[in-house]
């Protein structure tokens, strides 16, 4: 096998799964509410300011061990994104549910504008960054030259796993699962049953915004630098990999994650990396015109 499409696709693997992660908010919105939130993508900026704040803050009190430090700054930047997601929630989408489809929309589009803004305004326009916490590569010897993975790349990996079989675990297994499932095939009916769908609607924000929060820890870590406009490119290539996936399908988000980072990185590699983002946008609107269900997703159905 080829020493380079082999490097190319443990780094694809690697971004894949972090864009599976925050797909995972756009699935679980839409499916829920029909709706598209994106303001998603500047949650996930947020997350990384949030991250190289934790990180200090933990560091100022003189916590070093990487495994305290690291699960002290999820926790933190986890539970102020799921703060985020509600209120942007309860902001932009609450007042506006029994509105036209459109007003939830411009609601969206503009909280993101205003969520960029904060961020440019408080931390500054600036690039920002943190220092490496995770240092050392495994290696990996061929006839044809040697892979290597870092050990920061295999701790995403594991996580991004993780965090995805929990939530899937969570869904599919647990009574608030069931909730969350019933709200989506009917929200009117599981309202006539006694399911609170306004609080089921909140919590799927929250959820999906702490999913966004988690993909944000990880990829500072991997990358170290981050800005106030990050939030925009990386959130649409989550969204492509929801439509790619099947938006609406928790297992979908993460495939079509997998396969937005590994084309994109073999594209980059193979092609040119200049271009890479222009393929994500192209591969976006292929999908749209050739299969808009995504490849686990169903065709809407009409109710009569």
């Amino acid at each position: 096998m080829d020493v380079f499409f082999l490097q190319q696709m443990i780094n694809g693997l690697t971004l894949g799964a972090v864009y599976g992660l925050i797909a995972i908010g756009y699935t679980m919105v839409y499916g829920i509410i029909g709706m598209i939130n994106f303001a998603h993508g500047e949650v996930y900026m947020i997350s990384a300011y949030l991250c190289a704040i934790g990180l200090a803050l933990l560091s100022f009190f003189g916590l070093q061990s990487f495994p305290l430090l690291i699960l002290g700054t999820l926790v933190f930047t986890i539970v102020i994104t799921g703060v985020y997601g509600w209120v942007i929630e309860r902001i932009a989408y609450k007042p506006l549910r029994n509105s036209t489809r459109l007003a939830p929309l411009i609601s969206a589009i503009g909280m993101s504008l205003i969520l960029q803004n904060y961020a440019q305004i408080s931390q500054g326009p600036r690039q920002q960054g943190i220092p490496t916490l995770l240092s050392g590569v495994f290696r990996f010897e061929f006839d044809g030259g040697v892979v290597q993975i870092t050990y920061t790349k295999v701790f995403i990996l594991v996580a991004s796993l993780l965090g995805m079989a929990i939530l899937t675990y969570i869904i599919q297994r647990t009574r608030l699962g069931r909730i969350c499932r019933a709200t989506q095939q009917d929200r009117k009916m599981a309202s006539i049953l006694g399911i609170n769908t306004d609080r089921v609607i909140s919590l799927v924000f929250v959820i999906g915004a702490a999913m966004a929060g988690l993909a944000g820890v990880l990829i500072t870590m991997n990358y170290g630098t981050f800005d106030f406009y990050v939030g925009f490119i990386i959130g649409i290539k989550a969204f492509t990999a929801a439509v790619l996936g099947g938006i609406g399908s928790l297992p979908g988000a993460m495939l079509g994650g997998l396969l937005l980072g590994v084309a994109e990185a073999q594209f980059a590699g193979m092609v040119n990396s200049d271009y890479k983002d222009v393929f994500s946008f192209g591969l976006l609107v292929a999908i749209l015109i050739f299969r808009p269900q995504g490849l686990l997703g169903r065709p809407l159905v009409a109710k009569v």
